[in-house]
């Protein structure tokens, strides 16, 4: 059964279906999460959130485009949600060590190397430029889809991926920068 007619039973009221679309899909939901907020916790939130939107508003689902389409809207919407709440009311995230392992890294080691410097590179990018980052470069969706997922013009996209991607090698650079610089005064 594709993903499309699961929408349509979810929508209809099969907790089944609605179990088998989340099965499908809540590792994708929590990675976009994860990288959206940068804390585990939040992201769980966040995730659920998501999951229960999805379940509210499956008769909102048009069937125009692709179900991952809309699902990846809903997502980024939930985590735009939970920024604005956060800038409200801040508060501590969790010791580094709680996320969990990045699946899409080459090996264990290059995990474990650059995910700090990266994931904190990446919560320092606007929440616009941050989305289009996550969605286009680390959860490989096309422009178009990802237009589709933010409701943007294409060029749109564009523009803050180009922007995301130029600001977020400045702050890696910035970040290496600094280590080495750290490293030379106290050799």
């Amino acid at each position: 059964m594709t993903d499309r007619d699961l929408a349509v039973r979810v929508a209809e009221g099969d907790a089944d279906a609605f179990d088998e679309l989340m099965r499908r899909h809540e590792d994708r939901v929590f990675a976009i999460c994860l990288r959206m907020l940068g804390d585990r916790q939040a992201a769980l939130d966040a995730t659920q959130d998501t999951w229960l939107t999805v379940f509210r508003k499956a008769d909102r689902f048009s069937g125009a485009s692709a179900f991952t389409t809309w699902l990846h809207r809903v997502t980024v919407n939930t985590c735009y949600d939970h920024l604005r709440k956060r800038k409200r009311r801040r508060t501590d995230p969790l010791p580094e060590g709680f996320d969990p392992d990045d699946p899409g890294a080459e090996g264990g080691f290059a995990s474990v190397e650059l995910r700090p410097d990266v994931e904190s590179a990446l919560l320092r990018l606007p929440d616009d430029f941050r989305a289009a980052v996550v969605l286009v470069d680390l959860q490989d969706l096309s422009l178009h889809d990802a237009a589709e997922a933010l409701g943007v013009p294409t060029g749109t996209v564009k523009s803050r991926l180009f922007r995301g991607r130029r600001l977020l090698a400045k702050e890696l650079r910035n970040l290496r920068e600094g280590s080495e610089h750290q490293k030379d005064e106290h050799a």
